[in-house]
């Protein structure tokens, strides 16, 4: 495998937001490592070797690699392939995220599912993002013209209430702070650190709810009045990945059809 190109790291790339991101990194040139939970070579339908073909078909190329982002003890095999396999991780994108398996009032969410979705949702980006910073600083002493940047996949729901949802919206939140303080350590090597909000993106995990959120953006909730693609994701980490707004390490990036906008 190349170790000239840049390198990316995609948690999640087997469906959804993720393969999305790894097709637009794809487009621009990105070797892909993919990383997911579910790792089967037999399936070329879905999932990550599904995915492996499509980068490929774009002269690039793409390691499938089965890990749980929730576990500390996968991070550490995840990486060590990846180093194996390019020799470096130039870009870190933490996509890989869960939605509650039942939608509970506040009032009435659970203590397994609040630890369920903090465990996956935070605190294992978390501690991914905190072993691979530090790999990254090693590349810069062996390459200092090198620029590695690093991205967190969050939601609108990090500033978003959703009491149907709650333990989702505060690991959104948790997320959305661990990419600020990233932002703020790493800044001294030059890497930059972003966040990148999604609004409401036709996936997976929006699927048991689409008639809902057709409802919503019929009655305007989305001014741009339509769903959001995991493409739009994708171009916006790629334009960040490439380096494109270099100056703005911190940066709050949303993918949500203009949700961001106060209205009255």
């Amino acid at each position: 495998m190349s170790k000239h190109s840049s390198v990316a790291l995609v948690t999640g790339a087997g469906q959804g937001i993720g393969r999305g991101i790894s097709l637009e990194l794809a487009k621009n040139g990105f070797d892909i490592i993919g990383m997911d939970i579910i790792h089967d070579a037999e399936n070329k339908k879905v999932g990550l070797f599904e995915v492996k073909e499509k980068v490929e078909e774009l002269n690039v190329s793409f390691l499938p690699i089965q890990g749980d982002v929730s576990s500390l003890e996968d991070h550490e095999k995840v990486i060590n392939q990846s180093l194996e396999g390019f020799g470096k991780i130039d870009v870190l994108v933490n996509n890989a995220g869960v939605a509650p398996k039942k939608r509970l009032d506040i009032l009435e969410t659970t203590p397994e599912s609040y630890d369920r979705l903090l465990s996956i949702n935070a605190r294992g980006p978390f501690f991914l993002t905190q072993k691979i910073a530090n790999q990254m600083i090693k590349q810069l002493k062996e390459n200092p013209e090198s620029k590695p940047c690093i991205i967190f996949i969050s939601s609108i729901s990090a500033s978003v209430s959703s009491p149907s949802r709650a333990e989702y919206c505060v690991s959104k939140a948790a997320l959305s702070q661990t990419a600020r303080v990233f932002a703020d350590r790493l800044s001294e090597y030059g890497i930059n650190v972003y966040e990148v909000r999604p609004g409401i993106i036709q996936t997976e995990m929006t699927a048991p709810v689409r008639e809902k959120y057709d409802k919503l953006i019929k009655e305007g909730r989305v001014p741009q009045k339509r769903w959001g693609f995991p493409e739009d994701v994708g171009k916006a980490v790629a334009a960040l990945a490439r380096g494109d707004l270099g100056y703005s390490t911190g940066l709050i990036l949303e993918v949500s059809g203009g949700m961001n906008i106060s209205r009255l």
